[in-house]
């Protein structure tokens, strides 16, 4: 796992250097102006590394001094109308398409109002990723997401506030899986078969990355919605519910949106069990942009207030990471269930993710016969991502929940008030009432693509029939009396 763009766009470059046949990378959007090593000149990086530190120069250079590999990029088909603002990139696929290595395609093989959204790589069918950093603007960050970082610049000048996203690098089967995956979806949005290549002579695994896990089964879930002779993939959606439905002591989750139906009802239902687990989300302070403010932020105080009306034994907290008064925007898909489960890919915690929009996650599961190794890292992965946001040192997160006995606890206790680095807890807001209307219709963020077209015809958030209507009905009986 690679925590944070810098890191991962550093690392994705020493990855690409060594592929000789093949780089397919699937995603939501692509900047060629950005910089993959920021801040690096090439007589930064030593003699040898007279490579562009610019995409778009870079995979121009890797074609020309590779004579056997060729690019593939799919990127989703409403992002050409960002190309109008983004006026360098032209010249980059200008460039791009007098080669016939390279091919730069968009993918609009969905529903309308539904986006491609699977955040994929895979270099010479050896080596995958999976995860949430897209490679565009507004994304190189460090862990230290420093509240006035110099470096954290888009391609225009202009600075951007601190963000935090994660991926997973992966080889052996699984990259042979997820090369098939992405092969199907590059077929599905139009682009010819790609012909097979022979697999490589040595591991194009970066020399100075270290391995999470080691010698670990993984799974692969999906989202697709009905498409042409297409049939509707809902994985992760049944994923999220079975995760959710089998913690015993904690969930841990980071999420970009907090906005679904299905759970938000699984979360109740656990929560009005004797014993539920403790249940955190790290998420943004607001959604990035105003639409999605409207589709996601009003959907969220609603849930969140009703999981509130659930919570009688405190066990739900959701929190925004802050750098001093600055609020961090939380990108990454993270699950940790009981420090048995760790998941990550590009599936959010709303209702577009679990119907509608094209996704794809992986996760390890330590309860899994061969896989039992695998516990102390998914629970070193916690540690580090609470440590992260908290400015604490991971070694010292162990004995912290010990002592306090939950992460709230942890994190309630861990608040600085020196303009550090803290979690900051969510409280809804109260709504207007065309706020409340918009959210619970659902109409900007739908559970399948009619919808769209008809938001009101199902009832929205809390549909008739629905456990979370019904859930809602009967704690308002209960505090009424």
């Amino acid at each position: 796992m690679v925590i944070d763009a810098a890191d991962y766009f550093a690392v994705m470059q020493a990855a690409m250097l060594n592929a000789r046949y093949r780089i397919l990378l699937i995603g939501w959007d692509f900047d060629t102006r950005i910089h993959l090593a920021e801040g690096r000149h090439w007589w930064q990086r030593g003699w040898k590394d007279k490579y562009p530190a610019r995409l778009g120069g870079f995979i121009a250079w890797l074609v020309r001094n590779r004579p056997t590999l060729e690019v593939r990029i799919l990127k989703w088909s409403f992002g050409v109308f960002k190309f109008t603002f983004r006026g360098s990139m032209w010249w980059d696929l200008t460039r791009w398409f007098r080669h016939r290595r390279i091919d730069f395609k968009f993918d609009s093989a969905h529903p309308v109002g539904c986006s491609h959204h699977q955040k994929l790589a895979v270099l010479d069918n050896s080596l995958a990723v999976c995860g949430c950093i897209d490679m565009t603007r507004k994304r190189w960050d460090t862990r230290e997401h420093a509240e006035n970082e110099p470096l954290r610049k888009m391609p225009n000048g202009r600075s951007y506030d601190p963000w935090h996203d994660a991926s997973m690098l992966m080889e052996g089967e699984v990259a042979d899986a997820l090369s098939d995956l992405g092969h199907d979806r590059w077929v599905r949005a139009g682009g010819k078969p790609l012909m097979p290549i022979k697999p490589p002579e040595k591991s194009l695994w970066p020399e100075d990355l270290d391995a999470t896990f080691e010698n670990v089964e993984l799974g692969i879930a999906r989202t697709r919605a009905a498409h042409r002779d297409w049939d509707k993939v809902d994985e992760i959606e049944q994923l999220f519910l079975q995760h959710i439905k089998r913690a015993k002591r904690f969930i841990y989750a980071e999420s970009q949106y907090f906005a679904s139906r299905s759970i938000c009802e699984a979360i109740v239902e656990r929560l009005t069990e004797d014993d539920p687990p403790e249940i955190v989300i790290v998420h943004p302070a607001n959604a990035d942009g105003w639409l999605e403010q409207h589709a996601m932020d009003h959907a969220r105080a609603q849930l969140v207030r009703c999981i509130e009306e659930a919570d009688e034994k405190g066990r739900f907290s959701i929190w925004t990471p802050y750098s001093g008064i600055t609020p961090i925007y939380v990108h990454a898909k993270i699950m940790i269930i009981d420090d048995e489960i760790f998941r990550i890919g590009s599936a959010n915690m709303n209702n577009r993710s679990m119907g509608l929009d094209s996704e794809c996650d992986v996760f390890v599961d330590a309860t899994r016969e061969g896989n039992e190794h695998a516990g102390d890292a998914i629970a070193g992965l916690r540690y580090s991502l609470l440590a992260e946001h908290l400015g604490l040192d991971a070694a010292d997160m162990p004995e912290l929940l010990e002592r306090h006995g939950s992460m709230a606890a942890v994190i309630d206790h861990s608040i600085t008030l020196d303009g550090g680095r803290n979690l900051v807890r969510y409280h809804p807001p109260d709504l207007n009432g065309v706020e409340e209307t918009l959210a619970e219709s659902a109409v900007l963020d739908p559970e399948d693509p009619e919808d769209m077209f008809e938001p009101f015809a199902k009832g929205g958030l809390f549909r008739n029939g629905s456990r979370l209507k019904r859930f809602r009905e009967k704690f308002r009986r209960i505090r009424g009396k």
